[in-house]
């Protein structure tokens, strides 16, 4: 209380007017709020939440979820019964909704049945069976993603993995295939041989674009052509690839001796060693760009490649490496095809569009060795389950594939994810609509 009589609350620089003396609010304790005008930091649980629901991992959950609903919405839509109750909605709107769930709920519990377990059947092997679906479909996926991914990381953008399989392939067929040795040589030599094969059709890319400044995606694609009517030709041509003693476009068979065993026994075909490989390469690609110097070398020349070769890092070096482990990476994929899966011939469509998935899988994967690892099972099991909601649903395999477009479209748009969910905005966005407000402002201006 001020002498003048006015009547002013202790710390506050106007009176309060209109109030007698005995009507003041009275503050005890100590004022919050200091008087140089500062604010009190939120609370730490508050921050660690907007920082949880700024976060990538968060933004591909809800990235998926989207995907799921549309998807969703696509098989009620295909759905004959939905089609059949929405005649008379108006009459019977409860129809409609029975049929709207029936549909997605039949769909997706297939796809659960498929992919993952199947309680409907009569042994735990067999519930169980759909799982090792799963993992072996995503086996050739993750090794193919890692590459495309290791890439990435180097700044380059390897549309190759095609032609790297293809050419893998070809390399195994044709250098070890004929060979009769015992399985602790044979496999490891094809597998090498594949490997070796994938990584000698990605270094070409990394030469010409270290050597000549070639784009790398003008350079895949033209050799993702070259590949596939190399291998077309060479499945035709008797004394190559071709068959013995037949006039089909087809490679030998791969030797049982080259062929990747079992890996939980023979109620499992689909589910091989060539898995356990994959988790190596993994571990592998994890420690190469995280850990080694040459990992430095390479995420510093997919940064900068200008401050890269400022700081003495030869950046065409760099470039032939990231595409000879690329192409290796692809190699390792097709070879868990021609040493796993398909073990009866090969033609030049033997790659079963996995060259072009793995884009898809390093983008889902953020481009993280153990992301991509992820993104490769999720794939995986899309793709074992879309065959039982086909079966037992009738829906078309072909909703799947849309669901793994709008899995990487909302991947891509992570700005309109957090916007649908109202998510906080990261650093980069704001930088990026402060920067273009000041643009605005100064072109007004």
């Amino acid at each position: 209380m001020s002498d003048d009589g006015k009547g002013t609350t202790p710390g506050a620089s106007e009176p309060v007017k209109g109030l007698p003396p005995e009507q003041l609010p009275t503050v005890s304790g100590p004022l919050t709020g200091s008087a140089d005008g500062e604010i009190p930091p939120p609370p730490r649980q508050n921050v660690a939440i907007k920082e949880m629901l700024r976060s990538n991992w968060v933004t591909t959950i809800l990235a998926i979820v989207v995907a799921m609903v549309v998807g969703g919405i696509l098989i009620a839509l295909t759905d004959e019964d939905v089609r059949a109750t929405s005649v008379y909605f108006f009459a019977r709107p409860g129809d409609t909704v029975v049929a709207i769930w029936n549909s997605v709920y039949g769909g997706y519990e297939a796809l659960f049945r498929g992919a993952i377990f199947n309680p409907r059947a009569p042994d735990f092997a067999t519930q169980i069976r759909p799982l090792t679906n799963t993992l072996g479909f995503a086996a050739p996926l993750i090794a193919a993603g890692l590459g495309v991914a290791l890439a990435f990381r180097v700044g380059l953008f390897n549309i190759g993995g095609r032609g790297q399989m293809l050419i893998a392939c070809a390399v195994a067929a044709l250098v070890t295939f004929n060979l009769d040795l015992p399985m602790f040589i044979h496999l490891p030599l094809t597998l090498a041989a594949g490997i070796a094969g994938g990584a000698i059709w990605g270094g070409i890319v990394g030469v010409l674009k270290a050597r000549t400044g070639a784009h790398e995606v003008i350079l895949t694609i033209m050799l993702n052509y070259v590949a596939f009517y190399l291998v077309a030709w060479m499945v035709r041509t008797p004394g190559l690839l071709q068959r013995a003693a037949e006039d089909q476009p087809i490679s030998d068979p791969t030797p049982p001796s080259a062929q990747f065993p079992a890996l939980l026994g023979d109620r499992f075909p689909l589910l091989d060693w060539g898995f356990i490989i994959v988790i190596g390469a993994t571990v592998f690609v994890w420690w190469l760009v995280e850990r080694s110097s040459l990992g430095f070398r390479l995420r510093a020349v997919g940064e900068n490649p200008h401050a890269a070769r400022a700081a003495g890092i030869s950046v065409q070096r760099m470039y032939i490496y990231a595409m000879l482990f690329a192409g290796g990476l692809a190699g390792l994929a097709a070879m868990n095809q021609i040493q796993g899966s398909v073990t009866s011939g090969f033609d030049g469509y033997i790659d079963a569009g996995i060259g072009f998935d793995a884009i898809t899988v390093a983008l889902l994967g953020r481009s993280r060795a153990w992301g991509v690892f992820a993104a490769g099972i999720l794939f995986g099991a899309l793709k074992a389950g879309s065959f039982t909601m086909q079966a037992s649903q009738g829906i078309p395999v072909d909703i799947v594939l849309i669901v793994q477009s709008l899995i990487v479209l909302f991947i891509a748009a992570p700005p309109l994810i957090r916007a649908i969910f109202f998510l906080p905005k990261t650093d980069a966005e704001k930088a990026a609509k402060a920067r273009a407000k000041a643009a605005k402002k100064a072109v007004n201006a």
